[in-house]
């Protein structure tokens, strides 16, 4: 399941994130969001995880927890949102 997470602090490292999603299953990969500009992250992410159960106890588990300050909103991705291609 692809899930979507947004209000990541500026400051947080793709495996910080990973961090946060390993305790409810496997985590196939992570893709923090930057500008094609700028480089800089954006404060949103994409988490892949290959078991639907494991990744909605994770959108359970985590939507709404505070890191840094930011409260995480943590939701299930659209097929339309999932980046590809030069993204990705």
């Amino acid at each position: 399941m692809n899930i979507y997470v947004e209000n990541i602090p500026l400051s947080t490292a793709q495996e910080e994130l990973r961090q946060l999603f390993v305790p409810y299953g496997v985590v196939e990969s992570i893709f923090l969001v930057k500008d094609k500009n700028s480089g800089m992250l954006k404060g949103t992410a994409y988490v892949v995880m290959p078991s639907d159960g494991e990744a909605e106890q994770a959108i359970a588990g985590l939507d709404g927890i505070e890191l840094c300050g930011h409260y995480l909103n943590v939701t299930e991705a659209e097929a339309s949102e999932f980046p590809s291609g030069d993204y990705w």
